[in-house]
């Protein structure tokens, strides 16, 4: 069998895959959906498979400017975990790590989902101290979390610096288990084709130039391929959330900034965890083909751009070589950025805007990824019942007006 398959990988490269289907259909849009999503990344993917899948809505059109997965969902370094402060984030997170946790399985599609853990670096007693807190409220909150000390964290990770003479010295840090990394480019064709076989169509190469607005209510959608009616429509579309706000008439409170990420010369295997230091501001895993998946926090200048710039790039990997200085010989291979979406209390947004009919699922700012299950799971839910699930509640909207803010950027201080 092996030979065979090696065989027919050989035939079909030649003959340039003619005997292989597409995994999903290209279909010229109907006239009117149930449902219309605009953004065919990630959440945009995982809401039509859910609203198939769990509530039956199968006259569902996904709309792509581009081409599935050409934004963030590509463009990120692939964490997963649900180590947050506040319950509600824990609600949320954990739901998206469950998921992932049985996706594989239920698409039929291995989306390479690899529990190998995560250390949160401390460097201090103050930051050792705060970080017992953050980890007693993790445990209220019903998910994994401990306080590993310096000879704990040796043996997960005996490349990390533990010189007493270090700029800032390991003593301590946040471990969660069940955290890892996934493969971004398989999440995203798992969903696809799973929801094209439950009947979605797919639409790429069709950008969204407005909404059909009638008596105040949004009746669907304007797109380059003509317009395209719809019960309710779904915007998720990460970076873009403000654009897509202002062609529907919508406001959002959300800037969007360049995430920047890097990825080594492929390497012997040399750490088999996610380690990340608050301190240096930056974290690092190693990919299944070899190479160090690096990033850091926001590049706080308001842009658009997809690029890198030689500022990150320095603050990034300075404060990796200072924690891991076997990698300071290390080539870079590649550096790239992802359009992010930033809320004022670095939570996302789901649910309903002010205009009847467009509901939104954006504001993930840099922790898009890990929550692309359970953000298409509650939108889904919210588009098919016009409701929240209880999960979705807290990160309405409209807690702008009320207050309700769930501040996990001061809370956590970590990067999202």
């Amino acid at each position: 069998m092996g030979t065979y398959s090696a065989f027919r990988v050989f035939r079909e490269g030649l003959r340039g895959q003619s005997g292989w289907g597409p995994a999903w259909r290209s279909p010229k849009p109907q006239a009117e959906y149930d449902v219309v999503i605009v953004g065919g990344g990630g959440h945009g993917l995982a809401t039509a498979y859910y609203l198939a899948k769990r509530h039956g809505i199968k006259r569902v059109a996904l709309i792509e400017k581009g081409w599935l997965g050409g934004g963030n969902t590509g463009r990120n370094t692939t964490v997963i975990r649900s180590n947050y402060f506040y319950p509600e984030s824990t609600a949320l997170y954990d739901l998206s790590v469950r998921l992932y946790e049985g996706l594989s399985k239920e698409l039929n599609y291995n989306v390479m989902f690899s529990q190998r853990g995560m250390l949160i670096l401390n460097h201090s007693e103050h930051e050792s101290e705060l970080a017992a807190r953050a980890v007693n409220a993790m445990r209220l909150n019903g998910v994994d979390a401990e306080i590993l000390d310096r000879s704990q964290i040796r043996k997960k990770a005996p490349l990390l610096n533990f010189g007493r003479d270090a700029r800032y010295p390991i003593e301590s840090a946040v471990w969660q288990g069940r955290a890892g990394t996934g493969r971004h480019d398989a999440v995203a064709w798992g969903y696809a084709r799973a929801a094209d076989r439950l009947g979605v169509d797919i639409i790429q190469n069709c950008e969204v130039t407005g909404f059909i607005t009638e008596g105040g209510v949004c009746k669907g959608v304007e797109t380059s391929q003509g317009p395209i009616r719809a019960g309710r429509v779904g915007v998720a579309v990460a970076g873009h959330s403000s654009q897509m706000a202002t062609l529907g008439g919508y406001s959002l409170p959300i800037e969007s900034y360049a995430l920047q990420a890097f990825v080594s010369e492929p390497l012997k295997p040399m750490i088999d965890t996610v380690a990340f230091s608050p301190a240096h501001g930056s974290y690092v895993s190693q990919s299944d083909k070899g190479g160090l998946v690096m990033g850091g926090g926001l590049d706080r200048v308001p842009s658009y751009g997809q690029r890198g710039n030689l500022p990150m790039q320095e603050a990034v990997l300075g404060g990796l070589i200072e924690y891991i200085p076997a990698i300071a010989k290390v080539k870079l291979l590649r550096h790239w950025a992802g359009i992010v979406d930033v809320t004022p209390d670095s939570s996302p947004i789901i649910g309903p805007t002010s205009v009847p009919g467009i509901y939104v699922n954006c504001g993930w700012g840099t922790g898009g990824f890990k929550a692309i299950p359970a953000g298409g799971y509650l939108f889904a839910h919210c588009l098919a019942e016009g409701s929240h699930h209880p999960i979705s509640a807290p990160f309405d909207l409209f807690r702008f007006t009320s207050g309700a803010l769930i501040d996990e950027g001061a809370a956590s201080g970590i990067a999202h």
